[in-house]
Order: structure tokens, then sequence, then C-alpha cells
């Protein structure tokens, strides 16, 4: 991320994030990345999200590791008479994963853990908690982009198995993912594994609520955007003239969510020197959450040396967890 000081307002600028509002908000339909959606009140408003009574992702997945732990283990192929190497892509917090690390410590398994992520203050935290919820757990946390970091490991004597967990695989279109996905493949051994977390294809009627419930939580998560842009680059975006609104079609399992204007209007945005128009009814894309089924995990990993071994499941069968092996 590219960062400089306004030496006039001591305003700090993403570049970066600004360069994308330019180019989204100026685009014929436009978008915006959910890549934005987590600054401080993001953050907040998301970890509310996930203890939503509509949102059956987190509660999905958490219910897998907790009641599969031992057969998830056994799947990964690990021995406890070989070191190996637990790498995890964008950790969060970390209430999913410890579910496999405190069995995996406590069976004596010997491994360290490393979780990856761009930011560091969000790998202190976990290392901290972890410290006290498991103090004999070996962390090492790397700070970084997911394919930099996995760069350093490539040549490692050690298996590795990589954790991609909370469908973060599903935040990107296909051809992305896909490409993901071969660079992810690269990046690995043979016989390492990766286990990873996809939501499944359902019934409109459970996908939707995830991103409209009732209190309006994930409605000023998605709203919080143009709050951002508020802020950072002295928009003038009136939120209340703009409407949050998921859409899901079932054949595809694939889920948008949309920021929609309710009327013709024009919107300065100072660090851009320029208005945007909107048309009555005209969309910003701001979000996509693809749902999966074996087939098009088959399809995304086509080009890779990877392959599915074993699929998890909850017991509503609403989310899965993928061991995928490097071949």
């Amino acid at each position: 991320m590219a960062v400089h000081r306004n030496q006039t307002s001591e305003i700090t600028i993403d570049t970066a994030f600004l360069r994308h509002v330019d180019l989204g908000l100026n685009s014929r339909p436009k978008f915006l990345s959910s890549r934005y959606f987590y600054d401080e009140i993001g953050d907040k408003l998301f970890v509310k999200i996930m203890n939503l009574p509509e949102y059956y992702l987190t509660k999905a997945e958490h219910e897998i590791l907790r009641e599969q732990n031992n057969a998830i283990i056994s799947a990964l192929g690990v021995r406890k008479d070989t070191y190996f190497e637990l790498i995890e892509l964008g950790a969060g917090d970390g209430t999913k994963t410890k579910e496999l690390l405190k069995p995996l410590v406590a069976q004596g398994f010997k491994f360290d853990y490393l979780p990856i992520d761009i930011s560091q203050h969000a790998l202190d935290d976990l290392e901290e908690n972890l410290k006290k919820e498991i103090p004999n757990l070996s962390v090492k946390t790397q700070q970084g982009d997911y394919f930099g970091v996995l760069e350093s490991f490539k040549n490692s004597e050690h298996p590795k198995v990589v954790l991609f967990l909370g469908s973060n695989l599903g935040n990107m279109e296909d051809d992305e993912a896909a490409s993901f996905m071969e660079q992810l493949s690269d990046n690995l051994t043979t016989n390492d594994k990766l286990f990873l977390g996809l939501d499944c294809i359902k019934a409109s009627d459970i996908v939707l609520p995830a991103y409209n419930d009732t209190q309006g939580v994930t409605a000023a998560f998605n709203l919080n955007l143009l709050t951002r842009i508020n802020k950072e680059f002295g928009a003038e975006f009136d939120i209340w003239n703009f409407k949050h609104a998921p859409e899901y079609d079932e054949q595809s399992g694939i889920a948008k969510s949309f920021l929609v204007s309710k009327k013709t209007q024009k919107v300065w945005i100072a660090a851009l020197d320029q208005h945007i128009s909107f048309e009555q009814g005209e969309k910003i894309h701001t979000e996509i959450s693809r749902k999966y089924d074996a087939e098009i995990l088959k399809t995304i990993l086509a080009e890779t040396a990877m392959v599915i071994q074993t699929k998890f499941t909850d017991s509503h069968n609403y989310f899965a967890d993928y061991v995928v092996v490097k071949k």
C-alpha cells in the first residue's frame, strides 16, 4: 500500500485505495472492492455480522472444526514423529483455528503455527491471545502478502499444511480464484496439504438473510464503504441516498452485494477533484460471495497440481472444508 501525507491537511491518503475509487466509480458498471470494507468501523461491524443469527457461515465451519477435529487431523496425514509447518492464510482472531490447534498440541504433534497476514497489528493480537489460551503452542507470525511469505517456505524440507478458511476464496471471481489456486499450488511441494473452507450452494431463503439481516448490520457494513470514502478522501456521499441490495442466484451459486443510488445525483470527491454521477437505480457492485460444490472446485483446480482428497461438512450441509493435496 502506497501512502503519503498531505502537508496541508495532515490526512494520510491511501493512494492505492484512491486509485481504486477513481477506477471503480468511473467504470460502467460501477464497482468497489470488498477488500476496502475493513477499516476500524468495518472490522467491528464484521465481528457483529459473524455473531448474527442469520450468518450461518462462521457457525457452520466452527462446528466442523469443533466436532470433527480428530478426523481432520487424520485426513491431513500429519504424524506425531514428523515435524510439519501449519501455515494459515488470513487467520483473523483464530477462533475457529483454535479448534484444530488445541488437539494438535494436546496430542503431542510437533509443528510450528505460522499465521500470515498483511496486518502486523492483527498478528500481534493473535499471538498474544494464543499465548494465553494455548501456552505450549509454537507461534511464528509472518507479516506480508500470502505468496510473498509462502515463497520463502517453498524449498522447505518439512511437510506443510496450509489453512485457508472462512470461504475467503468465494470472494473472488472464478478466473481470479483459479489464478489464486495456481499460485498457491506453485508454492507447495508434493504431498503438501491445503485445508480449504468453502460455503456450499443452497437455497436463497438461507443465503440471502446472511447478507441482509433484520438488524441491518450487513447493510451498515456495506454502506460504511461510502463513509470511509467520505472520511479519507473528502467525499460528500449522503449514505441515506443509497441502499444496500444483496442478490443471489441459486443456479450459479453466486451471491453479490450492491449499493444502489436511490435517485439521480452527483457526489463530490475532493481527493479526485471531480463529481461522480449516479442515475436513479444505478448499482455499485461491492462484493461477490461464490458458493461451491465439488464440481466447481474441481474446475477451479483444473490447471493446478492439486486434487480433492477429503470433504467435511457441518450437520446442515451448509458449509464444507476440503482437504486438497499437491500431487
